[in-house]
């Protein structure tokens, strides 16, 4: 079409005034060929954009599949991936590269070199958007709690299931800790819709100066409040949660308040829909007796669903969940 109108550009030039007509109605027949066939390729676009609203692609899977255990294993095998090494000096032997440094001789660099590359005088500190301490850069935290920080993982991925999650869902964890499972529900789950109440400095400290900038999650505006004192209040007073969940939590209160968290739990869970999970015990009702303990989540409007056993996907090891709903409104 282009060549077309310099052509008949170049034949205004010539004067020759027939030729050029005959050329400018051609190239008015192309373009209107031309409009044409463009209108049907946005019609098409309008459609599919239709289409693609009214069908959406469906969400990442939560869990693995057989498949791509399979997948994964083939990998394994496809490089050559030998049994893991057993001592501390295999391990390092096999790290091909610049300064292999357990953990430990990282965080003493650090200090030592006060960073990696880092710059003198007054402009030591100004070009640190977040100043982060050595301890945390080299993740001391991960070791800080009983299992591995992988199994945030397998948590994340029961729970998830267990309580058919979506990402619009309303979430709040007891004591999330340094998010070990938390990040995994924060990526999952749309902004604004992760709650957690944890008590430790430490934690704190490790997930909103570590874990969150490094994750790249700071756009989820998780919401994440210091406290033990069961006030759920702080995170709004008209917000219903499709699921809570503690791990390992109760062990460490005494009983009373526990039952005063669970009163408080129970009026801020769904109806029918939502779910409480705690993992390692239910203590508040071993140490009542059943019947006693069935009472008093029947005043509260709770029911004890049933105890579940999740197995670790990456190490050896199983937790036991006990679930609950409310039975109504």
């Amino acid at each position: 079409m282009l060549q077309t109108m310099r052509s008949f550009s170049l034949a205004i030039s010539e004067d020759n005034s027939i030729r050029a007509m005959r050329r400018f109605l051609i190239a008015k027949e192309q373009m209107k060929s031309y409009l044409v066939h463009a209108g049907k390729v946005l019609d098409t676009m309008a459609i599919s954009a239709t289409k693609g609203i009214a069908t959406p692609r469906p969400p990442d899977p939560i869990s693995p599949t057989l498949a791509d255990v399979a997948w994964l294993k083939s990998q394994l095998a496809l490089n050559s991936i030998q049994e893991p090494p057993t001592s501390p000096a295999a391990w390092h032997s096999l790290r091909k590269g610049i300064n292999p440094r357990t953990r430990a001789q990282q965080l003493e660099d650090l200090r030592r070199f006060k960073g990696i590359s880092h710059y003198e005088g007054d402009d030591a500190d100004n070009h640190t958007a977040l100043p982060c301490p050595g301890e945390l850069l080299v993740e001391e935290h991960h070791s800080n709690y009983g299992e591995p920080w992988a199994g945030g993982r397998d948590v994340f991925e029961f729970l998830a299931t267990a309580a058919g999650l979506a990402p619009s869902d309303q979430v709040l964890e007891i004591g999330c800790g340094t998010l070990r499972v938390g990040l995994h529900f924060i990526r999952y789950l749309e902004a604004d819709r992760f709650h957690c109440l944890e008590r430790d400095e430490l934690s704190l400290m490790a997930a909103l100066r570590y874990e969150l900038p490094s994750q790249g999650l700071l756009h989820k505006r998780p919401l994440i409040l210091r406290g033990e004192d069961m006030e759920f209040d702080r995170f709004g007073t008209n917000i219903l949660y499709d699921l809570i969940y503690a791990s390992a939590v109760f062990l460490h209160m005494p009983d009373e308040l526990v039952w005063t968290g669970v009163q408080r739990l129970s009026e801020r869970l769904k109806p029918h829909k939502g779910r409480i999970f705690v993992s390692h015990n239910i203590k508040f009702c071993s140490r009542l007796g059943g019947e006693e303990c069935t009472k008093r989540l029947t005043r509260l409007g709770l029911e004890y669903v049933g105890k579940r056993t999740h197995d670790s996907f990456l190490f050896n090891h199983y937790e036991i969940w006990f679930e609950f709903r409310k039975t109504k409104a």
